[in-house]
């Protein structure tokens, strides 16, 4: 029913939100000064002033999911986790209904889910690789009920880089309890092709990346020697697997140089997060940037030299305006770099009910459900 005017301004171009609603939404964007005070902080990149590549996307990303929280619940960026504190996304436990969400997502055309859930939840509490048969067996009634969608399941590990405060392979665990782990892991699942291995969630103030990296290749070693020779395996890097620094603060060059036992980096993903809040934290219901200037065209310009992809596996915002702004504009770019940026995975559902300032948990009305608002005009294919 618009009747007003239809033509941008001057630096802004009109984007189509989904199938009702247009917006002019800014041709470059408008990057905030990051605040290095919260938690999950990130540091600009130098490289943010990176002219952009060319695009050579598809305009059609292979990947688009959500995050079915809650077995992560009580794991802080400390690497603690409250193994009682998991809330399990899943209604016999009296959680949310992940089931019920993801088949719900997949017939609206999402692809992937991702997993989150505490190292200390699977072992309770032990350290090492020996699955705890009740804990590990309910994580894998959720792993069930994402493949028999269809769609691709995230397992991620959620404990940043850590066990109680202390960072593998760097005085912490070592590098061999880490790798029992996914040991374990990767011969449960290994005949699942739809399962990809999240290595780590957010590594953050590694003081070695090189030694990180040393550790991600004792994990990647680990699941193919168990016999999951073919899934993604996903690499994280430093200051909380930031998109905007994964170049400048050594990631990418650490992580480049893992490889499968052939030598090969065949189903190598980098893994990567970015929110669009002014601190990129994820903790703001409110976005000031589509972070396409300072993160992406960086990113997938070094990817393209390199000759590697990744993968968003966690970004967000709030239910507002800002958010599907900045958002759209964010998923219009990724989708024009689809050939290095496979796409992305929306925080969080499962177990975040709809008041979590990042909820993209929809509501139920007997067996219909409702998408959020920043779902439902960006994040759905």
């Amino acid at each position: 029913g618009w009747t007003g005017a239809t033509t941008c301004v001057s630096g802004a171009s009109c984007i189509q939100l989904n199938s009702y609603y247009y917006q002019c939404t800014p041709t470059t964007a408008t990057t905030t000064p990051i605040s290095a005070s919260t938690s999950k902080a990130q540091t600009t990149s130098t490289s943010s002033t990176s002219s952009a590549p060319t695009p050579s996307g598809t305009g059609k990303l292979k990947f688009v999911g959500v995050n079915i929280a809650g077995f992560d619940f009580g794991c802080n960026s400390d690497g603690n986790c409250d193994a009682g504190s998991a809330y399990p996304p899943l209604t016999q436990y009296y959680g949310g209904d992940g089931a019920g969400q993801m088949a719900h997502f997949v017939s609206e055309g999402f692809n992937i889910f991702r997993l989150p859930v505490g190292w200390q939840y699977l072992t309770n509490n032990v350290l090492g690789g020996t699955l705890d048969a009740t804990n590990s067996g309910k994580y894998d009634q959720l792993v069930q009920a994402c493949l028999a969608t269809g769609a691709y399941c995230i397992i991620d590990i959620h404990n940043y880089a850590r066990w109680n405060g202390n960072v593998i392979g760097q005085g912490g665990p070592t590098n061999a309890q880490f790798a029992a782990l996914w040991s374990s892991l990767a011969t449960k699942y290994k005949s699942q092709s739809k399962v990809v291995f999240g290595i780590m969630n957010e590594p953050h103030d590694i003081s070695d990346i090189t030694t990180w990296a040393a550790t991600v290749q004792a994990a990647v070693t680990a699941i193919r020697q168990a016999g999951a020779t073919s899934q993604m395996i996903l690499l994280p890097g430093n200051n909380w697997t930031s998109a905007e620094t994964f170049v400048s603060n050594g990631s990418g060059a650490a992580l480049a140089a893992v490889t499968n036992l052939d030598g090969s980096t065949t189903n190598l993903i980098f893994d990567v997060h970015k929110y669009l809040d002014s601190d990129n934290s994820g903790t703001h219901a409110e976005c000031t940037t589509d972070n396409v200037s300072s993160a992406w065209t960086p990113l997938a310009t070094w990817l393209r030299s390199v000759g590697r992809q990744a993968l968003n596996t966690e970004t967000g915002g709030g239910n507002v305006a800002s958010c599907v702004q900045y958002m759209c504009s964010q998923v219009a770019y990724q989708k024009s770099v689809s050939d290095v940026i496979l796409g992305y995975v929306g925080w969080a559902a499962g177990s975040f009910d709809t008041t979590y300032v990042l909820t993209e948990t929809p509501t139920e009305s007997g067996t219909t459900w409702t998408d959020q608002l920043l779902v439902s005009s960006c994040m759905k294919p």
